[in-house]
């Protein structure tokens, strides 16, 4: 996966970037091609914002979180994205073929 991580108004700390990589590596055990991942961190006063982008083959992955605490804002954006990548699974569980739909109602 090519992860990119930038920052607006905050310097991205070795510490920081190696917490957002942690935390996306459980989206990456969840699909099987993930592309690209674009992560952004900023700050403004008191608030402290993550946002991230997903490419994955086939589907696009958008989710911000603001918190007062950085590390905070990240949890809760791995959260949200975790969630999307667990609807997005069940959507392609639960649409099956209809050829299967034709063999149950037999």
């Amino acid at each position: 996966m090519n992860l990119n991580i930038s920052g607006q108004h905050v310097e991205v700390t070795p510490a920081l970037r190696e917490y957002v990589i942690t935390k996306l590596k459980k989206l990456e055990r969840r699909f099987d091609h993930l592309i690209r991942a674009e992560v952004v961190l900023s700050v403004e006063k008191q608030r402290q914002t993550a946002e991230c982008t997903i490419r994955a083959s086939g589907m696009n992955l958008h989710a911000e979180a603001t918190d007062t605490d950085l590390y905070a804002a990240i949890d809760m954006l791995s959260d949200k994205l975790e969630l999307q990548t667990r609807r997005y699974k069940e959507k392609l569980r639960d649409h099956r073929p209809l050829e299967a739909h034709k063999r149950m109602a037999v």
